[in-house]
């Protein structure tokens, strides 16, 4: 089993800056790949940024790309999404998730957290 935490979302202006942390554990060892995902009021869940850290591979989101990146501390077991240039188009509630080894998709998901971007 892995557990996975969010933090750091909240009010942030247009233009501005936050960073999400993702806090992992149980058996970290199975996991391969890690995501973040969002979700706005009334739309579908929506990828954000993934990694691999076998084959060093980032993906990001068309709509994100360039203002948004994906990194981990393996020391800390901590997943983070850097977030930049915000708008009120990227309001909503992000998770963070992981996939096992083995698994077809992504089965380990976080509570969220609410990213909220003014005007």
């Amino acid at each position: 089993q892995v557990q996975l935490v969010e933090s750091g979302g909240g009010l942030v202006q247009a233009g501005g800056s936050l960073k999400l942390s993702c806090a992992v554990s149980g058996d970290t060892f199975s996991t391969s790949d890690m995501g973040w995902f969002r979700q706005a009021p009334g739309k579908g869940r929506e990828i954000v940024a993934t990694i691999k850290w076998s084959v060093s591979r980032i993906f990001l989101a068309e709509s994100v790309k360039g203002r948004f990146t994906i990194s981990r501390d393996s020391a800390k077991n901590k997943l983070y999404l850097q977030m930049r240039s915000l708008t009120p188009e990227d309001t909503a509630v992000y998770y963070c998730a992981a996939q096992s080894r083995g698994a077809a998709d992504f089965n380990y998901w976080g509570q969220g957290t609410q990213v909220t971007v003014s005007s």
